[in-house]
């Protein structure tokens, strides 16, 4: 008896996408940082928000926390992401 072996993968290549621009410094930016809400975010994310501001100038901190740590972010914090210069993501296992 033999066994078969399917491939899930779907028969098209997806396409392409676009790398986000990059700004030449973050110095007078706003930079978005997304929490999955674990415990090993908060240290984590309150220090980068420290080094942020004082090694790199970064003007404000935007610290959001999804409402659920395994689900993709809450509608309001995409809808902030505009607004921000750049974002950082995380998760704190």
């Amino acid at each position: 008896m033999g066994f078969q072996v399917l491939d899930p993968t779907h028969e098209k290549a997806p396409p392409l996408g676009q790398p986000a621009k990059r700004p030449g410094s973050l110095r007078g930016k706003t930079v978005g940082i997304i929490s999955n809400g674990k415990e090993g975010t908060k240290g984590y994310f309150a220090h980068l928000d420290r080094m942020l501001r004082q090694e790199f100038g970064v003007a404000d901190v935007a610290i959001r926390v999804k409402s659920n740590y395994s689900a993709p972010a809450d509608a309001y914090i995409v809808g902030e992401i505009a607004n921000w210069d750049a974002v950082v993501t995380g998760i704190g296992d």
